[in-house]
């Protein structure tokens, strides 16, 4: 397989996908800021720049891997999505989808799509106004996490709650957008779970000296064994979102239960793969093997 990966060649998850890599396959890495479109005569080409200085047209690869989504300008982003949306549209497997991108990025759409599916989520408000955040503040309880839309790894988040702390927070909002989750008390710790096609794999994050419990911010991680509950709500978040490998993150409340906070379709792997010795990046490159063989022998039928 010839595998387009979007991401930068010296960064460690490329140098893990062609550790498993090996002999089997050709991973090509794509820098974002590379990637340019051709438009002419009715014909449009969608390239970019390998780290040698070679053209490579990515729709040549036998599949793209969306291995992160850098932060850019709105047109940059809405560019790069459109650029895998022409791709997937003209027979290129992309992974995960632009689609499943899309909504997993969005957290808003991620915890809307999540809700309809019936898995259980934090109390979330998500308004446009200060006005609005000071009333979603004292609804949702007077201790609320205030997110960026748009972010991940914990980047952006604070903890509201005492009335004149929120009241400052709003008034120096920029965005123009206020989400807003009931804090949930989980004892510092929460569990990360990797789903690869039907696959899980559980980690637990623990971290005694703050509520934030990604590895970046000092939590510590162990293997963590799923229960069916948790099992079956990743898989769950994963299809919500349409994902064909995600990581998703799982708090529980002081009365048992489990809630998705976040599905993530572009997840790094690391310290997951330190703690539980899953090979995240061989099972990654079968199951994208997989969807690029069944996609293209639904090509060949259909035409």
């Amino acid at each position: 397989m010839k595998l387009a990966v979007l991401a930068h060649p010296d960064t460690w998850h490329f140098r893990d996908l062609q550790r498993a890599a090996g002999q089997r396959h050709e991973l090509i890495a794509i820098d974002y800021a590379s990637i340019f479109s051709v438009i002419q005569k009715g014909a449009q080409k969608i390239k970019g720049y390998r780290i040698d200085g070679d053209c490579f047209d990515l729709e040549s690869a036998d599949a793209v891997l969306v291995r992160a989504m850098p932060a850019g300008s709105l047109e940059q982003v809405v560019f790069r999505m459109d650029l895998l949306g022409r791709l997937s549209a003209n027979g290129t497997p992309v992974v995960n989808s632009p689609r499943s991108i899309e909504a997993a990025v969005d957290k808003y759409l991620s915890l809307a799509l999540m809700r309809e599916c019936g898995i259980r989520i934090p109390d979330t408000v998500v308004c446009q106004s200060g006005s609005s955040a000071t009333l979603a503040f004292e609804q949702l309880g007077g201790d609320v996490l205030s997110k960026p839309i748009f972010g991940s790894q914990g980047r952006g988040i604070v903890r509201l709650d005492n009335p004149a702390a929120a009241r400052e927070h709003f008034e120096s909002n920029t965005s123009g957008i206020f989400y807003l989750q009931r804090f949930v008390d989980h004892g510092g710790q929460d569990l990360r779970v990797m789903v690869i096609g039907d696959r899980t794999t559980g980690m637990r994050r623990s971290n005694s000296g703050h509520w934030l419990t990604n590895a970046s911010h000092g939590a510590t991680c162990a293997p963590a064994e799923l229960s069916d509950d948790q099992r079956n709500a990743a898989l769950a978040a994963a299809k919500a979102v349409g994902a064909s490998y995600a990581g998703v993150d799982i708090i529980e409340d002081r009365l048992g239960n489990n809630l998705v906070v976040e599905v993530n379709a572009c997840p790094g792997w690391r310290a997951l793969k330190n703690s539980t010795g899953l090979d995240v990046a061989g099972e990654l490159l079968e199951l994208i093997a997989d969807i690029s063989n069944s996609e293209n022998k639904t090509l060949s039928s259909s035409g």
